[in-house]
C-alpha cells in the first residue's frame, strides 16, 4: 500500500533538517529510516534528500510511504465488512460479534484481519493489519484500523494519551442506579489464560463510569465511558457491582436474552492523526430493535426472538 504526503515549509522551519520537521509531524525513529531505505522516500522540490539535509522557507517536502509486503501469516477470508468510513489514513469498522480483531491459535481464519486482508488483496493492494482499538470477540460496535505506519503511530500515541474517545453500551442485569463510577483494580484470574477480576492486591487501576438509560423487567440498559482500558474492563466490572452482562459466556452465562454479550462500541470521536479533523462516528446496537421490542410487549420477549438478532 502507497500513501503519499506533501508538506510545504514554512519559515519557522527555515534552517532545520529534514529530519526535525518530520519528527515534529509524527514521523518515528523507525518510519524515517524506512524512508531512508525506499527509492524517493523523501523529496525536497522533486529531488530525493537525505533526512539530515536543511530546509529552506517555500520547499516543497514530499513522503512516500510504501508498503509492498502483506502482514505475514494472515490469510485472506472473504467476509462480510460494515466499514462506515475509509480515507487513506484510516478505516473505522463497525464490527460484528462473534469476529475476533486478531488472529490466534484457535482463531486462525476467523478474524477481522482475515477479512481486511482479503478486502486489499482483491484490490491488489499489499495491506499491514494495526488495530488501533481493540474490541472482544463478541463486543460489536465501532472500531479503528490504520492504513499506513504514520497513522498507525500518531493513533497508536493518541489512545495512550486517551485522545480517543469511546462510549459503549450494554444490557445488565439487574436494576441499577441512575449512575456511578467503579474504580476497582482488574488482574488476571489465577489459574485463567482469560478470565480477569477485580483484585485490590494485584490488579491495574480501572475506572468506569456508568449511566442508566433504562430499566425494563429485570434488565437496564446503560451507557459507559472508559477512563482506563483494562481487557474484559466494563464486563468485570459491572459483574462487581452485582449487574453483569447479559449473555456473557465467561461473567454471567445467561443466554435468555441474547446468544453473546451485549456490549456495543456505540461512539468514537478523535482527531484525524494527519489532518487534525475532528471525526465523529455513533452507532446503533444489533440488538437494540430486541431492546424496544420488549418494551412493546411490556418487558417481555418470547425465547425465540433472540435468534435472529
Amino acid at each position: 500500500m502507497k500513501r503519499v504526503l506533501t508538506y510545504q515549509i514554512e519559515e519557522k522551519w527555515e534552517g532545520e533538517s529534514t529530519a526535525a520537521y518530520l519528527r515534529a509531524q509524527g514521523f518515528s525513529r523507525h518510519i524515517l529510516t524506512h524512508l531512508k531505505q525506499t527509492e524517493n522516500g523523501i523529496c525536497r522540490n522533486g529531488q530525493q534528500v537525505r533526512p539530515s539535509e536543511r530546509l529552506l522557507s517555500g520547499d516543497e517536502l514530499t513522503v512516500t510511504l510504501l508498503e509492498e509486503q502483506p502482514s505475514e501469516n494472515i490469510v485472506q477470508v472473504p467476509m462480510e465488512l460494515d466499514i462506515v468510513y475509509e480515507d487513506e489514513d484510516l478505516l473505522v469498522i463497525n464490527k460484528s460479534a462473534d469476529v475476533p480483531v486478531h488472529p490466534s491459535i484457535h482463531n486462525f481464519d476467523n478474524t477481522l484481519a482475515n477479512g481486511l486482508a482479503y478486502y486489499y488483496g482483491s484490490r491488489g493492494e499489499a495491506f499491514v493489519y494495526r488495530c488501533i482499538t481493540r474490541l472482544d470477540r463478541d463486543t460489536t460496535g465501532l472500531l479503528i484500523v490504520a492504513k499506513n505506519m504514520l497513522s498507525g503511530a500518531l493513533l497508536s500515541e493518541m489512545g495512550k494519551r486517551r485522545e480517543i474517545h469511546r462510549e459503549y453500551l450494554a444490557i445488565v442485569t439487574g436494576k441499577t442506579e441512575a449512575e456511578g463510577t467503579i474504580d476497582a483494580p482488574i488482574a488476571r484470574k489465577e489459574d485463567s489464560v482469560l478470565e480477569r477480576c477485580v483484585d485490590y492486591v494485584h490488579g491495574e487501576r480501572a475506572v468506569t463510569h456508568y449511566r442508566t438509560l433504562e430499566y425494563r423487567d429485570g434488565y437496564s440498559l446503560v451507557r459507559l465511558k472508559l477512563e482506563t482500558g483494562r481487557t474484559h474492563q466494563i464486563r468485570v466490572h459491572m459483574k462487581h457491582i452485582g449487574h453483569p452482562l447479559t449473555g456473557d459466556f465467561l461473567y454471567n452465562p445467561d443466554y435468555r436474552l441474547l446468544p453473546h454479550q451485549a456490549l456495543h462500541s456505540c461512539y468514537l470521536a478523535f482527531l484525524h492523526p494527519v489532518t487534525g479533523k475532528r471525526m465523529e462516528f455513533t452507532s446503533q446496537p444489533p440488538w437494540m430493535a430486541l431492546w424496544e421490542r420488549r418494551a412493546e410487549n411490556g418487558g417481555k420477549e418470547s425465547e425465540s426472538s433472540h435468534c435472529s438478532v
